[in-house]
C-alpha cells in the first residue's frame, strides 16, 4: 500500500506544517499538536472524498438518474451536512468535547490493567501484511455497523433521531451525512470504542472510515444502477440501499408506521443475507418516511424540517415526544 500511503503522508505533513500547526499555535493549542496532526489527516481524506463525489459519482447521477431533482433546496442542505462531516468540522467539535473524555477513560483502564488487544494478532503473520490486517478490521467494523444500523431502526427513541436520514425524498450522493448530530454522536462513540478495544491503529481507522463513507455516498446516489445477480451479493449497490430508503418498504415492517425493514448493511450485504433482512428485488421506489406523505388520524403529516437547524430542532422535538 506504499503507493498510496507515502504520497498521502507527504501531503499530510506539508499541510500540517504549512497551515494547521501555525494555526494551532495561534489559537493556543500548541500542546495538542498530535491531535492536530490526526485532524489534518481527516481533512485531507475529506478533500479527496469530495473530489471523488464531484468528479466520479456526480457524472453517474447525470448519466442514469432514478428521478429528476425537483427540490434543489433540500439537496443543498444535504451538501452542507456533507461538508460538515467530510471536512472534519463534526470531528473538530468532538475533539474539543468528547475526545478528551474518551482519552481519559482509556488511560484509566490501561493503568488499571485493562488493556486493548490486537485482533489481527490472532492470525499469525497477518500483522506483517497491512492490507490483510485492514480487511480483517474492515469486516469486523462493518459487522458492528450492521447491528448499530438495526438498532437505529429497532429502538423507538433512536428511530426518532435516525428518521431524519430517511426523510430525504430527493436522495442523492450528498444524502449519506444527512443525520441528526445526536445520532452521529451515538454511532461514532460506539465505533470508536470498538476500534480502540480491538486494536485498530489510527491510520487503519481513517482508511476504514474513508472507504465506508465513499461507498455510502455512492449507495445514496440518484443513479439507476445495480451490480448484477452475483456482484449484488458481494457489495451493496445503489439499488440495494435505495430499497432500504423506500417509503413503506425498506425501513418499516408490515403495518402502519411500524419499525423493522430490510437492507441494513453498510458495506457488505452478507449480514443481511445471514440474518434474513436482505431484499434483492430489482426496483427503484420513491424514498422518504410514510408519515411524511400519509396523514395520521388527525389529518397531519410529520414535519422533518427544511434547513439544517430546523431539521436538528425537529429531531430534538421528536426525541422528546413533542413532534
Amino acid at each position: 500500500m506504499d503507493w498510496f500511503v507515502e504520497p498521502f503522508a507527504f501531503v499530510q505533513q506539508w499541510l500540517f506544517e504549512t497551515l494547521i500547526q501555525p494555526l494551532a499555535f495561534a489559537i493556543g493549542l500548541g500542546h495538542r499538536l498530535e491531535n492536530a496532526y490526526d485532524a489534518t489527516g481527516w481533512l485531507l481524506v475529506g478533500l479527496l472524498q469530495l473530489a471523488v463525489l464531484v468528479l466520479l459519482i456526480g457524472p453517474l447521477q447525470r448519466w442514469r438518474p432514478v428521478e429528476p431533482i425537483t427540490d434543489r433546496q433540500t439537496v443543498r442542505t444535504d451538501m452542507l451536512y456533507t461538508v460538515i462531516h467530510r471536512l472534519g468540522l463534526f470531528r473538530l467539535a468532538l475533539f474539543f468535547t468528547l475526545t478528551p473524555l474518551l482519552d481519559d477513560v482509556f488511560g484509566v483502564l490501561r493503568v488499571a490493567g485493562v488493556g486493548t488487544f490486537h485482533l489481527d494478532d490472532l492470525w499469525p503473520g497477518v500483522t506483517d501484511q497491512a492490507l490483510v490486517s485492514l480487511l480483517i478490521y474492515l469486516l469486523v467494523i462493518d459487522f458492528l455497523d450492521y447491528w448499530v444500523h438495526r438498532g437505529q431502526h429497532h429502538f423507538e427513541w433512536w428511530w426518532r433521531l435516525h428518521s431524519l436520514h430517511h426523510a430525504q425524498r430527493q436522495m442523492t450522493m450528498w444524502s449519506d451525512n444527512r443525520n441528526h448530530l445526536l445520532d452521529d454522536l451515538i454511532r461514532d462513540v460506539i465505533l470508536v470504542i470498538a476500534a480502540q478495544f480491538i486494536g485498530i491503529a489510527p491510520s487503519q481507522f481513517v482508511a476504514i472510515v474513508a472507504v465506508t463513507q465513499l461507498s455510502e455516498s455512492f449507495q445514496h446516489a440518484n443513479v439507476r444502477l445495480w451490480f448484477g445477480a452475483v456482484a449484488e451479493r458481494l457489495w451493496i449497490s445503489p439499488r440495494f440501499h435505495r430499497l432500504h430508503h423506500a417509503i413503506g418498504i425498506g425501513h418499516e415492517s408490515k403495518g402502519r408506521f411500524t419499525l423493522g425493514g430490510s437492507n441494513f448493511g453498510v458495506l457488505l450485504p452478507w449480514w443481511d443475507m445471514l440474518f434474513g433482512t436482505a431484499n434483492f428485488e430489482l426496483r427503484f421506489d420513491p424514498t422518504g418516511v410514510r408519515d411524511q406523505v400519509e396523514p395520521d388520524a388527525k389529518g397531519h403529516v410529520r414535519n422533518y424540517g427544511r434547513g439544517f437547524w430546523s431539521q436538528q430542532w425537529q429531531g430534538v422535538l421528536r426525541l422528546l415526544g413533542r413532534a
